[in-house]
């Protein structure tokens, strides 16, 4: 152990650790959890440090031999080195104050460990804090990381679902089945169809991704405690946005009003139900893959799912759809946290949101599981599916919502009456028809080949942008 100290005097601190007196009294402050922030929002801290130094630096309030060293240190941090030096518990101050001073602390003993004796001495509040403090650092960091981990992780993901997703709704579109609403047989389209649907949440998906990385791109930089910038200067947070827009390549600002951007979460709110949608979308596919391809034999099989692991530990042969079930059990963990992002921004108070932390745990969670499933759905399901040409083709053919196409024929309730005696007495809708004297065979014929039902496009995928 080491002793060091902070404005409220000295602390053991572990030989080892790069953190000071203040990190050490929240670690023992908050033995809740056991779960530190995420690494995400460290690395994005990290860059607002980085930022911030380089602001001070060209505004002329820090030497440049201490902006550099600050720099030199954060930017280790932001590579994802270090991560055992950040042990503050999610559940602590709201602000995340503890996890700033972390941050500072850490910071100012690499720099020096980096400098050596000779170098200059950093303070951790009044060279690497300078200008900021944790009420618009924090909320700044939640933007940059949430924003990057959306851009970098989920939407590639979704991008590569999207893909799979059309190429089988190519490959399905001459697959003519019937078709099921309210879980009841409905009128015939095609399996391409069908997975065109899925395609387009996916596609969707991914838009609602991007609006939530453009929601992301206002920063609560420069507004210091309460949002008057006190202590900072004018032009700080606008050179903070600057360099982080040239080392992320996405684009952040100023906020428009710093009180809202400190005292409300409203953005993540809405960052929160995109990724509910998107999680909404998972499970709708997954759960529809898994009836598809249920049985073999009992259930609809009109899909062949890839066999991925044993489905019993009693039944031999049997194999589980595990893929689509995982995706659903995703789902409905992000909700979950989505809902608690929800709650979070409603309950901030007066010129600050005391949620912080958790919200950024709730967001970089639900992201990390989103992008996590989408891959490992995409590519031990998706990929692999097949279909049952043979067997989508005897389902609609023993359908008797095929008497829909004989509406134009026979009006409405007639075609009822024919439907009602086919499944009564067991007889196909076209024995009925002819027995009755109703249609000629070539008129009915054609009235009910389910080729000519399938409208709109034989995949789908016409309307589907590039």
């Amino acid at each position: 152990m080491r002793t060091t100290k902070d404005s409220m005097g000295e602390m053991q601190v572990p030989d080892d650790a790069l953190w000071g007196a203040s990190t050490q009294r929240a670690v023992l402050n908050f033995p809740i959890s056991g779960h530190p922030l995420p690494v995400p929002f460290i690395n994005g801290l990290a860059l607002v440090k980085i930022a911030a130094a380089r602001a001070n630096e060209a505004l002329g309030k820090l030497p440049s031999d201490k902006s550099r060293l600050i720099q030199q240190a954060a930017r280790e941090i932001a590579d994802g080195k270090h991560v055992a030096q950040f042990p503050v518990d999610i559940f602590q101050t709201g602000s995340g104050t503890s996890t700033n001073t972390n941050a500072n602390e850490v910071i100012v003993q690499r720099a020096a460990q980096i400098a050596g004796a000779a170098g200059p001495q950093l303070h951790a509040n009044d060279d690497v804090n300078l200008g900021q403090s944790s009420n618009d650092v924090i909320p700044t960091a939640l933007h940059v990381s949430v924003a990057l981990a959306l851009h970098t992780h989920l939407a590639p993901a979704l991008a590569g679902l999207t893909a799979a997703l059309e190429r089988k709704s190519a490959a399905f579109s001459d697959i003519v089945k019937i078709g099921r609403t309210h879980l009841m047989d409905a009128t015939p389209l095609t399996l391409g169809q069908e997975f065109s649907g899925y395609a387009m949440q996916a596609r969707k998906a991914g838009e609602r991704v991007q609006r939530a990385i453009d929601v992301l791109g206002e920063l609560a930089i420069g507004g210091t405690a309460v949002g008057t910038g006190l202590n900072t200067h004018p032009e700080f947070a606008a050179r903070v946005c600057a360099f982080l827009n040239e080392e992320t390549g996405l684009t952040f600002r100023e906020a428009r009003n710093h009180f809202e951007a400190q005292g409300a979460r409203d953005d993540c709110v809405e960052v929160a139900g995109q990724l509910a949608a998107v999680a909404a979308s998972f499970t709708k596919i997954a759960n529809d893959i898994r009836l598809l391809g249920s049985g073999p034999r009992a259930g609809f099989a009109e899909l062949r799912l890839p066999a991925t692991q044993p489905g019993s530990s009693i039944m031999p042969g049997k194999v589980n759809p595990v893929m689509s079930e995982m995706l659903v059990q995703v789902g409905l963990y992000v909700h979950g946290l989505t809902h608690t992002v929800t709650a979070c921004g409603r309950d901030g108070h007066l010129e600050l949101n005391v949620t912080l932390p958790l919200i950024a745990h709730c967001l970089h969670e639900a992201i990390h599981c989103l992008a996590n499933g989408a891959r490992a759905f995409t590519e031990k399901c998706v990929v692999g599916l097949e279909a049952d040409a043979d067997r989508c083709r005897e389902l609609m053919e023993r359908s008797l919502m095929l008497v829909t196409a004989l509406n134009p024929y026979l009006g409405y309730d007639v075609s009822a009456s024919v439907a009602k005696e086919a499944l009564a007495t067991g007889k196909s809708l076209r024995e009925i028809v002819l027995t009755r004297g109703l249609l000629d065979a070539g008129t009915l014929d054609r009235a009910l080949n389910p080729r000519s039902m399938v409208q709109g496009g034989e995949t789908g995928l016409g309307n589907l942008p590039a």
